[in-house]
């Protein structure tokens, strides 16, 4: 310690300090996108701009004197996809040479471009083509020699449709309970639902069903999922940050996401449309708003897709994803439409405007010739109503007729099948409170009135042409109908606020099948097959008595699950059918005989069923017996222990020790009965 002082002190001690240099041999392997890579990752990257740039070919070949006027047209048309900061109109002997150069902003707005405008028809002359400039570079350098693609492994999911190949038909659905937590899957039994999947926190906030029960999507805050087979492996999976909506086109191949969080003007994000097959993104789209979600509806065939803006009707082609001929359709005050479930026809209706009515549309597509248009007077409002085939259009027409103050209601019926598709007309002098056409027929249901007076009515659309009202029922605790998916039967329901009325309706002969009730009812869900419908009362809705309730299309009870915290409950569709409507005329004639079949079923299922309870009960029986036996064994080993405690009086016996007991006598005023001596 001294030594190292006196060092210390030494005025001629200099301590020598160490080098960093590093030696003559020494070689620097570690890049910069390692020892910065925080800092590299934000380097500007190089560009010359021309990403930016698209070539517009098939230009009109104009003159001095037009060509200002053809600039205009070209901005008007060019402008819709960005900022457009340079343009460049090539010149030979004072006309344009067909073919023109425009720089965007942002090169997403040059792809944007070249997505929209390429093929539009300027006139009959004239249809752009569009290219992204660095395009001639690329196509340019392919190669002359063929590379074979490589070859994709085949992703083997398993039977996609089995659950239809049960023998006993028995139809899936989905359950989520306990607030979200558990997701279960079971197949429907009259007697007990049996479990095929479960899981815990299989999604986030609700699961849904595609079209023709093919997948089940699950939500998360990174995107969707979707799942299918026999073991409900993950099919696919789709990106969006904080989705919250989704919608699948009727075919299944493509789904349509919609997430808050994330849109850009340059990059679109708020809805995403998505290939299921190869989990590619197609197309991305702005979203001001998704109050009235779907945004996009789809054909009946998932062929073309539409939405609705401010004055403007946009219909899209699949797969390009483009806008039909390159054009919306302009329909000044344009408030509502709705594609057929059977035709690619689309309806929509336009409010009036001073002296030009109301008036409905029917249009082709994508022809788009408009094939009727109904004017309508003293609109207020209207609601389109489709039937399930097509068959029928209902449009409800709310109107104030001069000189009135109320509100009169019309049902427009338009005969979709008949030549010019004539319109029949029932008025409604009460207010309407719901209507629903019956899936695969004729007939409509229709609740009108004021609580507690409130109406239920029955019509059917014959082929005279005419419309004729079945029955009336007066006094209906209901603000809902919910028909059987195959007709003729359906529920009228009073859900939350009317305490789950339930009224079970045969509109064969408009007879009530049953009256009952399922207290604070929030949801009303029928089967594929029309055979059974739940009752349930959401946690979502309403935080006690959560549970579901499984019913015959007749109104008899079959089962009460109570779930804790149950949420959700959702059939899983059914495909259409293969059959022919030849081939199920010849299975309705010979019902008696498949129905000989099936009771027979039925009868040995019941027989199994009471096989395995009373099997059940002699196991619970002998069980019992053996712990009965071990108990007494050991009442008999303590015996002496018990005498030794207390006292030596045995108290197994209820006779012992009879000499210290007490007799007491207690008696209790029953009643009096007082006798006039009148009387006697």
């Amino acid at each position: 310690m001294h030594e190292t002082m006196d060092m210390a002190d030494d005025p001629e001690y200099e301590e020598e300090e160490p080098s960093f240099s590093d030696s003559e041999d020494f070689v620097d392997d570690i890049e910069d996108d390692e020892l910065l890579s925080d800092l590299m990752r934000e380097k500007p990257l190089e560009a010359d701009g021309i990403d930016s740039v698209v070539v517009v070919d098939n230009v009109p070949q104009v003159g001095p004197e037009r060509l200002e006027k053809l600039k205009n047209v070209v901005n008007k048309i060019f402008s819709k996809f960005g900022k457009i900061t340079n343009e460049f109109w090539p010149m030979d002997n004072g006309t344009t040479k067909g073919y023109i150069f425009l720089e965007y902003l942002a090169p997403t707005q040059a792809q944007e471009a070249v997505k929209n405008a390429d093929g539009y028809k300027l006139d009959k002359q004239h249809t752009f083509r569009v290219n992204v400039f660095t395009d001639f570079d690329k196509y340019m350098n392919i190669s002359d020699e063929w590379e074979t693609p490589e070859k994709q492994d085949f992703k083997d999911f398993g039977n996609m449709r089995h659950w239809i190949e049960d023998p006993d038909c028995r139809d899936h659905f989905s359950v989520i309970y306990e607030s979200g937590e558990r997701t279960a899957i079971y197949a429907n039994d009259a007697k007990e639902s049996i479990t095929v999947e479960e899981r815990a926190r299989w999604t986030e906030t609700y699961v849904r069903w595609s079209p023709k029960g093919t997948y089940l999507a699950t939500f998360h805050q990174r995107g969707i999922a979707l799942w299918g087979g026999e073991k409900f492996k993950q099919i696919q999976r789709f990106s969006h940050q904080g989705v919250s909506l989704i919608d699948f086109s009727p075919c299944e191949r493509y789904v349509v996401t919609f997430s808050p969080l994330m849109d850009t003007k340059e990059d679109p994000q708020a809805i995403i449309i998505w290939d299921i097959l190869t989990g590619q993104k197609k197309r991305g789209f702005h979203c001001e708003s998704s109050a009235h979600w779907p945004i996009f509806k789809w054909s009946h065939d998932g062929k073309f897709f539409a939405r609705m803006t401010q004055d403007t009707l946009s219909i899209y082609e699949a797969p390009s994803m483009g806008l039909l001929d390159k054009k919306s359709l302009k329909i000044f005050g344009i408030k509502d439409f709705s594609w057929s479930p059977g035709d690619n026809v689309i309806a929509y209706w336009v409010p009036e405007d001073k002296d030009i009515p109301a008036r409905v549309t029917l249009s082709h597509m994508p022809t788009r010739e408009e094939i009727r248009v109904r004017n309508l007077f003293n609109v207020v409002d209207c609601k389109l109503h489709w039937q399930r085939n097509g068959d029928y259009l209902c449009v409800k027409v709310d109107r104030t007729p001069k000189g009135t103050q109320g509100v009169v209601t019309n049902f427009e019926i338009f005969r979709m099948r008949e030549k010019q598709v004539p319109v029949d007309v029932v008025e409604m002098k009460e207010g309407i409170i719901a209507f629903a056409w019956e899936p695969n027929g004729s007939k409509f249901a229709v609740l009108h009135g004021e609580s507690p007076r409130i109406n239920s009515s029955f019509y059917h659309v014959k082929n005279n042409g005419k419309i004729d009202l079945i029955k009336s029922f007066d006094k209906q605790q209901a603000n809902s109908i919910f028909w059987s998916p195959q007709g003729q039967f359906l529920v009228l329901a009073g859900l939350r606020s009317m305490n789950g009325a339930l009224a079970f309706v045969d509109t064969s002969d408009c007879t009530m099948m049953n009256i009952a009730e399922h207290y604070m009812a929030s949801d009303v869900e029928w089967d594929p097959t029309g055979r059974y419908v739940v009752t349930s009362v959401s946690w979502w809705s309403h935080k006690v008595d959560n549970a579901y309730w499984l019913w015959t299309f007749q109104g008899r009870l079959l089962q009460k699950n109570n779930k804790d915290r149950f949420c959700q409950l959702l059939w899983r569709p059914r495909p259409a059918t293969l059959l022919g409507a030849e081939e199920i005329k010849v299975i309705k004639k010979d019902l008696k005989k498949y129905s000989k079949i099936f009771e027979q079923k039925d009868r040995l299922s019941q027989s199994k069923a009471s096989k395995e309870l009373v099997d059940k009960r002699r196991a619970m029986m002998d069980e019992y017996r053996l712990y009965r036996e071990a108990a007494v064994q050991t009442l008999l080993e303590q015996k002496e222990l018990r005498l030794e405690l207390r006292g030596g009086v045995d108290t197994d016996e209820l006779d012992s020790n009879v000499e210290d007991w007490e007799e007491e006598t207690i008696e209790f005023f029953i009643n009096e009965e007082i006798i006039p001596l009148g009387d006697l």
